[in-house]
Parts: C-alpha cells; sequence; structure tokens
C-alpha cells in the first residue's frame, strides 16, 4: 500500500490534533486536561496530520471546530494505540476473512481510516493520512495518561488561514511532519507502511 506515518515527534512524544467547541477546546487548553463538556462516552479521533485537521475543520471555522488543539502526547500511548488500532472498514489483506475483522471489531477499542491527506487549499493529494479513534479504555488511558501538553493553535490556525485562502503559499507555515517510526513489523504490515530503517 506504501504508506507513511508522518507527525511531529520527538524521542519521548508525537503531536496529534483535535478541533473542538470553544467552550470545550479552551477549557482543556488551560487546564492542560480535557474536562466539562468533554465526552468520555463517544469515540474521539486524534489525527496527526496538521493539514488533514486544516481540511477536517475547515482551518478552524466548521461549527464546533472552532479551537484546534495541538496535544503532545507520550509515544509509548501512541505506540500501544497503533497496535490495538483496527480498520474501520473490512480489509482482506489484514484479517482475512470478514468474520475476523468483526471479531477484531468487537475487541478493539481503537480504529484507524486512512484517508486522502489535502494541500493547503483544499485539494486531494496522493500521500494518505491516518486517523486513529478512540473509546472506551483507549479513550480513558489517553485523557488520564498520555496526555502531556495542551496548546490551543487556533491564532496560528487563523493566520496561517489567510495565507491558505489567499493561495499566498509561499507565506505558510506548517509544522514540520517526517516519518513516524513504527518498529513492530507486525504493525507496520498491519497499518500498511513502507518499509522502515533506523528508529527515528
Amino acid at each position: 500500500m506504501g504508506r507513511a506515518l508522518l507527525a511531529q515527534h520527538d524521542e519521548t512524544s508525537v503531536i496529534v490534533y483535535q478541533a473542538y467547541h470553544p467552550r470545550i477546546g479552551r477549557a482543556a487548553a488551560s487546564t492542560g486536561r480535557f474536562g466539562e463538556g468533554w465526552s468520555r462516552t463517544r469515540m474521539s479521533w486524534i489525527k496527526p496530520s496538521f493539514l488533514w485537521m486544516m481540511f477536517r475543520s475547515g482551518w478552524g471555522t466548521k461549527q464546533d471546530q472552532e479551537v484546534v488543539l495541538a496535544i503532545r502526547m507520550k509515544r509509548e500511548g501512541f505506540d500501544w494505540i497503533l497496535k490495538e488500532a483496527v480498520h474501520s472498514s473490512y480489509a482482506a489483506e489484514v484479517y482475512g476473512t470478514r468474520e475476523a475483522w468483526a471479531s477484531a471489531v468487537r475487541r478493539s477499542d481503537v480504529r484507524l481510516q486512512w484517508d486522502p491527506d489535502h494541500a493547503p487549499g483544499g485539494a486531494k493529494v496522493e500521500r494518505r493520512a491516518i486517523q486513529l479513534g478512540l473509546r472506551g479504555q483507549a479513550l480513558a488511558h489517553f485523557a488520564d495518561e498520555w496526555i502531556v501538553g495542551l496548546e490551543d493553535i487556533s491564532g496560528f490556525v487563523a493566520e496561517q488561514r489567510r495565507h491558505a485562502q489567499e493561495g499566498d503559499f509561499a507565506r505558510l507555515v506548517t509544522p514540520r511532519e517526517k516519518v513516524y517510526p513504527v518498529m513492530d513489523p507486525a504493525v507496520a504490515r498491519k497499518l500498511g507502511l513502507k518499509e522502515q530503517e533506523g528508529s527515528g
């Protein structure tokens, strides 16, 4: 499948993005954790790709997605999520039978989707971007144990939105994302990732 998982990361953490209603997003950014108004009973999707988040949220203009959060989480948690993730739709090359896939879905609290990534202007690109849906215990671990920092980047998003809308891509600034190393061969095969060398 030739995919690469791109993210902003260092030796201990990785950045993922979410967008929320201002009341929820600003409260989370001010306290460093999710609290009032944030649901633990719904599936919550995290996105390592900044530009995919920008497309999904309309650069922070869609209703209930006005506050964009950059969430720094522990790599050990992100790696666990990748290991536990099950495709949200049937992939014969991974699960063999639909019955095996359905069984995996029932057992896992993590969903994964590969969606077309988008250029700053909104056009689809050949590259795919991963998003990961968390529920149940996976969501609890994310919220209570794996988050090490929450930043409201809505101001930055608004500045860059103007450049994107005007087509002034020379002035556009986006986070520097690089290939995230998935060192477990079984997980890399499940995700359909390119062969990787080194630990990154």
